[in-house]
């Protein structure tokens, strides 16, 4: 690591708030991307060939081919997300390189963003919207019949992942009057599944056909991939929606686009997609589909915090001790 007589280099490859990038400059020579333009496969693996540690976001690819080019001061790998699936850690092991994520701070708000979703798609709440908003549309008033939605109240509710975001999901979610199950690779606690008055599923596939919302909470993983195949989805009911603010490679995109075009899935509510920032066409022409430009943690609170969470990662590390936030490949 860099001795005294120099700050550390810490090369940050996206724009963050600038109360973080304040605390950055004074703590280390830290080279900021001021433009926020995002950088190249080629501009990271420079990056990486002078960097004491690096600053990547989630949508950075730091790959095996990106590693193999770092130098040999190179020590942390500082993600400025939660997911870590934007990084090689096994190659990052086998070089010695320490990563580290910001866990637990963006739970709230993706939780929230999530129950809006749920909300929001069964009701058609950004259709009607956007109704009003189109010059070429005359509103005549109340109808008795016209823009009808379904309630969710009394509904049952499938998480896929119940970790601190789904049992986030799951508190709001039986405020509403939600029935919670969920399915996850080990099962909750007796305490939490009475608090939530939850029904575990060891097999997702029984779940999936008794359901009529499911949310997605589990991380992109190589296990998770597809982990809503075709076969998976046209387990659903035709009535049934489909919620995902975790990561776009967890759904079979285009099986779903096509099955909610044949009207064989009811409708989605998607922050997140498959081939980001590519969305398919069916998807965003969709009345059925309520779709975001990955937002669900973009709070200003929530930014901040992951970049304090950056920031004492770096210098725990720095300072010789092991850093809160280190990453295990078997976490994942």
């Amino acid at each position: 690591m860099p001795t005294s007589a120099r700050k550390p280099i810490v090369i940050v490859t996206r724009k963050l708030p600038d109360v973080v990038e304040t605390r950055m400059r004074e703590l280390f020579d830290a080279r900021l991307n001021v433009d926020d333009s995002p950088m190249t496969a080629a501009q990271i693996a420079e990056a990486l060939k002078v960097a004491d540690v690096v600053v990547p976001t989630v949508t950075d690819r730091i790959d095996r081919a990106v590693i193999a080019q770092a130098g040999p001061q190179l020590r942390l790998i500082a993600n400025f997300g939660t997911g870590v699936d934007n990084i090689d850690l096994d190659t990052a092991r086998n070089r010695g390189i320490t990563v580290t994520n910001t866990p637990g701070v963006l739970t709230e708000d993706t939780a929230d963003m999530t129950m809006a979703l749920i909300l929001a798609v069964p009701r058609r709440l950004v259709e009607g919207a956007d109704y009003l908003k189109d010059a070429a549309n005359h509103w005549g008033g109340w109808s008795p019949t016209w823009m009808l939605g379904h309630r969710i109240f009394g509904k049952r509710l499938g998480i896929i992942g119940m970790g601190r975001i789904g049992q986030a999901v799951a508190r709001r979610a039986k405020a509403f009057g939600l029935q919670i199950h969920y399915h996850n690779r080990r099962r909750v606690s007796q305490d939490v599944e009475k608090e939530l008055e939850a029904t575990f599923w060891e097999s997702l596939d029984q779940m999936l056909t008794r359901v009529d919302i499911i949310s997605v909470n589990c991380p992109h993983t190589p296990g998770t991939y597809h982990l809503l195949s075709a076969r998976r989805l046209r387990l659903l009911k035709p009535s049934a929606y489909i919620v995902n603010t975790s990561r776009g490679e967890v759904i079979d995109e285009n099986e779903l686009a096509r099955l909610i075009e044949a009207g064989a899935i009811a409708g989605a509510g998607l922050d997140v997609f498959e081939h980001e920032p590519a969305v398919n066409p069916k998807i965003l022409h969709s009345d059925r589909v309520v779709a975001l430009p990955h937002m669900s943690s973009a709070t200003i609170e929530g930014r901040i915090d992951m970049g304090e969470k950056v920031i004492i990662n770096i210098k725990t590390f720095l300072d010789g001790h092991a850093p809160p936030d280190r990453v295990h490949p078997a976490m994942f």
